[in-house]
């Protein structure tokens, strides 16, 4: 398994894929409809315009076993120094250790990207997900209660937050 910047070209298939998947069979993603082609290169290319991390763990034979990224988690300037990741796992790699090697990338592209808040929505009934990111430090923030409707029923959101030591000298603006 490597790491490796996931692009449009090579992943966007696999994305796609994995996206379609969870909407289909989890609460991972409060849609209802499948994604399209153009909607993953127009995902791609917001994550390019903010210059946002997509990150794969690629098997040895180069498929996507998963994948992580994070861009804004609001508009507003004042949010400049949090974003919102996303980890995403094929259902055959999954209960490997991927999750947790995808995460501690976050985190490094974080601290890098020199961000101060890193946020993880995550649907209370995914506690695996919930797990991975107590175990990585991340403190449950707050729930919304029955934010979401999915299959029939509410769907309760968690906010995870891990505060980061950067940046050194924030400023306003």
């Amino acid at each position: 398994m490597q790491l490796v910047p996931c692009s449009l070209e090579k992943h966007g298939s696999a994305i796609l894929a994995i996206f379609n998947h969870e909407i289909a069979n989890s609460s991972s993603l409060y849609e209802y409809v499948p994604r399209t082609a153009a909607t993953i290169e127009t995902w791609f290319a917001h994550k390019a315009a903010g210059d946002w991390p997509v990150i794969g763990a690629e098997a040895d034979d180069g498929r996507l076993m998963g994948f992580a990224t994070m861009g804004p988690f609001r508009p507003q300037p004042g949010y400049k120094y949090t974003a919102e990741h996303s980890i995403y796992i094929q259902q055959d790699f999954r209960g490997q250790g991927l999750g947790g090697v995808l995460l501690q990338e976050m985190i490094a592209q974080a601290t890098a990207k020199d961000l101060h808040c890193l946020i993880g929505v995550i649907d209370q009934a995914n506690q695996a997900s919930v797990a991975l990111h107590l175990k990585h430090g991340f403190v449950l923030a707050g729930v919304m209660r029955e934010a979401g409707f999915k299959f029939g029923g509410w769907l309760d959101a968690g906010y995870y937050q891990l505060v980061l030591p950067t940046p050194q000298t924030p400023v306003d603006g």
